[in-house]
C-alpha cells in the first residue's frame, strides 16, 4: 500500500464579511507528512519535513529528484527529440515540458545553449537535455546512435504525419517558429512531416507541433494504431 498523501483541499470556501479575501490560487502539492516517515532511500527528508509543492505526479511525492530520473531512466521510450535554437526560441521549454510528459529518451538543442526555461514548469530537471553547437554534431551523434532523423514541417513535398510509420527508435526534429527547419536540417532528414491543417494559419506553433508529433508516437508505439 503506498504512503498516503495528506493534499491539500481544492474546495472553495465561501468567506464570512468579516474573513480575509481567499488566495488567488489553491496552493498546489502537499503538505509535511503525517504520521511515521516511510522507508527509502528515494525519499527526500527535507520534502518529508517541509511538504512537497512540486510540478510532479503523486507517483513522485516526497521522492529526491536523483531518485525520480532514475526512476524515469528505467521506462523512457526510445524516440528522441531535437529543436532548433539560432534565435532564442521561446517554444522549446514547452517542447520540453512535453518531452517529460511523453517520456521521451531526451531532448537535443541545436545552435544556441541558452534558451529560455520558464515554459519548462520545471520538467527540465527531469528530462535528458544534450547541447549540440552546430546541424553536423546532430547528425554525428544520430549516426553513432544509428537514429534516424524526421523532420516536422509543412514543407513542399512533405509527407503527412497522419499516414506514415514512424520507427520506434528514432529523433523527431523541430523547427524554430517563423522560419522552421532549416535548409540545413532538411537536407539530412530521411523524411520531413506535416501535420495536417485546415483553417487560414500557414503553421501551427512550434510547441503545438512537437506536442502533436509525439503523440503520433505514443500512439503508434504504445497504443499500436496503425497510421
Amino acid at each position: 500500500m503506498g504512503p498516503k498523501l495528506n493534499r491539500v483541499s481544492e474546495q472553495v470556501v465561501p468567506p464570512s464579511s468579516d474573513s480575509p479575501p481567499p488566495p488567488d490560487r489553491t496552493e498546489v502539492g502537499v503538505g509535511p507528512w503525517e504520521g511515521p516517515w516511510p522507508e527509502g532511500d528515494h525519499y527526500d527528508p527535507e520534502l518529508l519535513k517541509n511538504g512537497d509543492r512540486r510540478n510532479v505526479v503523486d507517483r513522485y511525492r516526497y521522492w529526491r529528484r536523483e531518485a525520480i530520473v532514475a526512476d524515469l531512466d528505467r521506462r523512457r521510450h526510445p524516440f528522441h527529440v531535437a529543436i532548433e535554437n539560432w534565435e532564442h526560441d521561446f517554444n522549446i521549454g514547452s517542447v520540453v515540458r512535453t518531452a517529460n510528459a511523453f517520456a521521451a529518451r531526451a531532448v537535443h538543442i541545436v545552435g544556441r545553449r541558452r534558451w529560455n526555461r520558464r515554459g519548462a514548469m520545471v520538467t527540465d530537471r527531469y528530462q535528458h537535455i544534450h547541447h549540440h553547437p552546430d546541424t553536423a554534431s546532430l547528425v554525428a551523434w544520430a549516426e553513432a546512435h544509428d537514429l534516424p532523423l524526421i523532420g516536422i514541417d509543412n514543407l513542399p513535398g512533405s509527407v503527412p504525419l497522419e499516414t506514415y510509420p514512424l520507427p520506434r527508435e528514432c529523433v523527431l526534429v523541430f523547427g524554430q517558429e517563423g522560419p522552421g527547419l532549416s535548409e540545413e536540417v532538411r537536407k539530412v532528414c530521411v523524411s520531413v512531416l506535416s501535420i495536417a491543417q485546415f483553417g487560414s494559419t500557414r503553421s501551427i506553433n512550434a510547441g503545438a507541433a512537437a506536442a502533436v508529433a509525439m503523440h503520433a508516437w505514443i500512439r503508434a508505439h504504445v497504443f499500436h494504431q496503425s497510421v
